[in-house]
């Protein structure tokens, strides 16, 4: 097995313990601890796909378990924020809609041979929706530990933070789908 593949399977390994921490509050500074997770397996998505290119070790298995570990990443904290009360079901909904879509529409591509690489709206997308998901991780943790005068302010900037992280992944999806749509064939 190639090492980005090791990396792709690192990170999703590392999805049940980045979950533990964000929901288990009897863990001392968990918000930190999911942070510090969540941050790990970010770099992992950065480090195995640079190797693979780099050393031409690019492979089926890697070109399916890499978008697979984002969305079980991405989607499994998101959905936590909503149990947390932390981010608007409708805008997760929005986000976990996109990518049941774009994996339904790169299957049905390869099923005849194509195989859809992401864009730059769905590399930018993956970024927001990383960069806030650390961001309200870390205001988590800042107003656990009572740093932060009013804790609806917190809870207000990280509804608006996934908002737009909504709102980016509705334009990835137009995106890609108006990039690809003559691969379904139809």
């Amino acid at each position: 097995m190639t090492l980005p593949n090791k990396l792709t399977l690192l990170r999703i390994a590392l999805v049940p313990f980045c979950l533990a921490f964000l929901l288990i509050d009897k863990i001392p500074h968990n918000y930190l601890g999911a942070l510090i997770i969540f941050i790990g397996a970010s770099v992992t998505d950065m480090v195995d796909g640079k190797i693979a290119r780099k050393h031409s070790v690019v492979t089926t298995l890697g070109k399916f378990l890499d978008p697979l570990a984002d969305k079980l990443l991405v989607c499994s904290v998101l959905i936590c924020f909503v149990s947390l009360r932390v981010a608007p079901s409708v805008a997760v909904v929005i986000i976990v809609f996109r990518e049941f879509a774009v994996s339904g529409l790169r299957t049905i591509a390869a099923q005849s041979g194509t195989v859809l690489a992401a864009n730059k709206w769905g590399k930018m997308k993956t970024l927001i929706q990383m960069v806030f998901i650390m961001a309200i991780m870390l205001a988590l943790e800042i107003a656990d530990i009572g740093l932060f005068t009013s804790v609806n302010t917190v809870l207000m900037w990280c509804r608006l933070a996934l908002w737009v992280a909504a709102a980016v992944t509705i334009v990835s999806a137009v995106s890609y789908f108006a990039e690809n749509i003559g691969s379904l064939k139809l």
